[in-house]
């Protein structure tokens, strides 16, 4: 269990390193990342290479026990390079190369690219392959899938096409390319995404060019992991994620990693509504899930974020330790925080650190001072434990595109079923996995697969094993719309899931910021919004049904037993207790393990191993809260404060 934080030695004065990394060990650190975005300083005019002042850096660290995670640069190609090398810049959705000098602004595919990220990498890897300080290496930073429309990049997505379909005439057939005239008579009339309209695009199109975008970024992931394992042995690698409007499939890009990382900026101002949702546990479960093991937040919020936007919120007292606090108790083994020090020049001057720009010891250091003597005098019990949970929550990176490219509803999004039902789950106290929907689910008593919009063969497979061998599976709203071409279904909705929903969609109303009422079989009501699946019973039976409206009295949630299983279809979006009172009747009589109790925004998680088990309890508000649960000593928890218990 380690806490770290980002370090930028090439931003300060050579006199302030050992100052820092003296502070730092006196404050607990134990690892620090480096050298992400230094490519214009560890080569500073082409084939000249300068790895002495990073050296000397490592060094420093090194000498102190401190740990270091190496970046490589890729993110941040040096001005020389696009300069002599134009083909590396990425180009817009007009095809025009976008002008350089901020970050992330490279084209994957581009040779002169990929020949000099081969050259970098190599020489790096080289450098450092006996350095028994780096322990990890970071590939990039934050990766996009690749949505460059260059000519390089352009060939490769036809090239892509072609291999998919091998004609024109599958590939136009597929698509559905006779609407708006739209038909390919030649391959060099397909290009990637273009133009300002691009909702407008074909569904289809857009669905395999997001595929090919990612597939593409993965492959830049693998040729540097290739090359840092060819001559470093014995270090681990990672990349650093986060949740973007271009988000990778994240599956695949760790799946030859050695651990999933994660870029955590929870908020800073808790929100009065009853109905958000604001805490990163949904995040937290979701890193853990890529790769179904423990993992790393690289960067940690260390204070207000501002650069690009206006600077937000201060965190609250508490925050900085509670945030880390609460990833560890979902499953991290380590935390470093963004940033050491708030940079004093360039484009991130504002987005604060642990330090700010007047360089004294404030109210932010000494709340992270805090944090590491609690990790490393506290928490070290925790070393060699992990989360096991026996429900799993279903994410899709197909899902996700296929809404943004089509909007069902005004306010309709993806994650917002996927985070109710995680939070009416953790507010019972039970814990909670997300993972990918082609996973195996033999482990799980209770699977909860929001929205299946586009329902593959794989997919179906998987969920119709899942419940004929006695599963408990949720199923919900625009399910079983599209098969895995993204064209519409020619069957009642839920369509190949109707067999075992017992019931089908007769119609819809996309209810968008509208509302209606649900009453239950227990005559509880809630309200809903977003959507509303008028059903038509066969065998299942009704649970809720609508109270307003031309469907007044017809069913909205129904429950039905197929094979040796239970299948529940929730046809609607309601409010948030909603999810807590379901997720609790659909949990009874399994062996999942429940606490109930908790006050609202008190979070727990189990982290065991095979000789220890303990409970951690988070309190995720600002306000002292009072916890009472079955066989816990009463407890009581300062905002945002975590407390450890030992239990069987």
């Amino acid at each position: 269990m380690k806490v770290g934080v980002v370090y930028y030695p090439e931003h300060w004065d050579r006199e302030l390193w050992e100052e820092d990394a003296d502070l730092m060990v006196e404050t607990g650190v134990k690892v620090v990342r480096l050298a992400e975005f230094a490519w214009s300083r560890l080569e500073p005019v082409e084939g000249q290479y300068n790895f002495r002042w990073l050296d000397e850096a490592v060094d420093i660290f090194a000498r102190r026990g401190i740990e270091v995670i190496l970046g490589t640069p890729t993110n941040c190609p040096p001005l020389w390079l696009y300069e002599k090398y134009p083909d590396a810049i990425l180009c817009d959705e007009h095809g025009n190369r976008v002008t350089i000098g901020v970050r992330g602004h490279r084209c994957y595919n581009s040779p002169s690219l990929i020949k000099k990220t081969i050259q970098i990498v190599t020489e790096m890897a080289k450098h450092y392959k006996d350095n028994k300080a780096v322990v990890s290496w970071q590939i990039d930073n934050e990766l996009e899938a690749n949505h460059c429309t260059c000519p390089v990049c352009t060939d490769k997505f036809r090239n892509w096409l072609k291999k998919k379909y091998t004609t024109l005439e599958k590939l136009n057939d597929t698509y559905g390319n006779v609407m708006w005239s739209g038909e390919y008579s030649d391959w060099s009339q397909i290009t990637p995404p273009l133009g300002d309209r691009q909702s407008w695009l074909n569904p289809a199109y857009l669905q395999d060019h997001y595929r090919y975008a990612s597939e593409s970024m993965v492959e830049f992931v693998k040729l540097q992991a290739d090359i840092i394992r060819s001559y470093c042995k014995d270090v681990t690698i990672t990349t650093n994620m986060y949740l973007g409007a271009m988000t990778p499939d994240f599956y695949k890009t760790f799946e030859e990693l050695s651990y999933a990382s994660y870029d955590n900026y929870p908020v800073a101002v808790i929100p009065e509504d009853h109905e958000e949702i604001y805490s990163h546990a949904f995040h937290l479960d979701l890193t853990r899930g890529i790769k179904r093991q423990n993992f790393c937040i690289m960067e940690e919020l260390s204070g207000a974020p501002g650069c690009w936007m206006p600077i937000r919120r201060t965190p609250r007292p508490n925050m900085i330790k509670g945030y880390s606090l609460q990833a560890f108790a979902r499953g991290a083994d380590s935390v470093l925080h963004f940033r050491w020090r708030s940079a004093t020049k360039g484009a991130e001057m504002f987005w604060h650190g642990i330090l700010d720009h007047n360089n004294k010891l404030g109210r932010r250091y000494d709340e992270f001072h805090s944090l590491c003597e609690t990790v490393n005098e506290e928490l070290q019990i925790l070393e060699g434990t992990s989360i096991h949970n026996k429900v799993a929550l279903l994410f899709s990176h197909e899902q996700d595109n296929a809404f943004k490219f089509q909007q069902q509803a005004d306010g309709f999004h993806y994650y917002n079923q996927l985070k109710l039902f995680h939070d009416g789950v953790s507010r019972l106290g039970a814990g909670i996995d997300i993972i990918n929907i082609t996973a195996n689910l033999d482990q799980y008593e209770v699977v909860i697969a929001p929205t299946v919009y586009i329902a593959s063969k794989e997919i179906v497979d998987n969920l119709t094993e899942y419940v004929d061998k006695g599963g408990k599976l949720i199923l919900t709203n625009r399910s079983g719309v599209k098969d895995e071409t993204n064209a519409c279904i020619m069957d009642y909705l839920p369509g190949p899931f109707a067999s075992y929903v017992g019931a089908v969609v007769e119609e819809y109303d996309a209810l968008g910021n509208d509302t209606n009422v649900i009453r239950m079989k227990n005559g509880k009501t809630y309200r809903c919004n977003q959507w509303a699946d008028i059903l038509q019973l066969d065998t299942a039976e009704s649970l809720g049904a609508y109270m307003e409206d031309f469907y007044q009295g017809k069913p909205a949630i129904t429950k039905n037993t197929y094979g040796d299983g239970e299948v529940y279809y929730v046809g609607t979006i309601l409010e948030r207790d909603f999810y807590r009172d379901f997720m609790n009747d659909v949990i009874e009589g399994t062996n999942v393990e429940v606490f109930q109790g908790l006050p609202h925004g008190v979070e727990v998680s189990v982290r065991e191993s095979t000789v220890s088990r303990y409970l951690l309890i988070f309190n995720n508000t600002n306000h002292v809260q009072e916890v009472n649960l079955t066989d816990i000593e009463r407890t009581i928890l300062n905002p945002f404060d975590l407390k450890v218990v030992p239990f069987n």
